[in-house]
């Protein structure tokens, strides 16, 4: 059976269009997602290896991410990680915008931030509760439009397969 995914080149401009005003809105010059897409085993075997090494950095970076963000240093600042979510041999990356995380369970509750395009069973602006284990990406939106971390997504930009 083929694998389709689809992947997220971070960037954050229409992730948060269903999210509640309180939970902090995101400037209004922040850009576009620009999603990829796979729709062959080959391909998709390809783009993870491809990404392999920007998912480690992102893995390795989040922990300091997450510090900020549990000690309040963020502020307002909207906090996402990038999660797979999977369904009947189909995947789509998708980020969640974190309202907590139990550091004892590891897991980080929060909403899908953006249209789910594969997947029939998510939708944006669900609630969610993922596995730290499972964070592929995470991003900080700044208040001038840019984002802070998003390795992969900044990887997935400049992609050509």
């Amino acid at each position: 059976m083929k694998q389709l995914i689809r992947m997220l080149a971070l960037s954050a401009g229409a992730i948060c269009a269903a999210i509640n005003a309180q939970e902090g809105p995101l400037a209004p010059n922040t850009a576009e997602d620009q999603p990829r897409s796979a729709s062959s085993d080959e391909a998709y075997r390809a783009m993870e290896r491809a990404t392999a090494p920007y998912v480690a950095m992102a893995r390795e970076t989040y922990p300091d991410a997450k510090r900020r963000f549990i000690s309040g240093q963020l502020g307002t600042r909207p906090f996402f990680v990038t999660v797979r979510l999977a369904e009947d041999g189909r995947y789509e990356d998708s980020f969640v915008r974190v309202l907590y995380i139990d550091e004892k369970s590891g897991d980080i509750s929060g909403r899908i931030a953006n249209d789910i395009q594969m997947l029939h069973n998510y939708r944006n602006a669900q609630r969610i509760i993922v596995r730290e284990a499972d964070v592929r990406d995470w991003s900080i939106a700044n208040p001038d439009g840019s984002m802070e971390g998003n390795i992969v997504g900044k990887f997935l930009e400049g992609y050509q397969p």
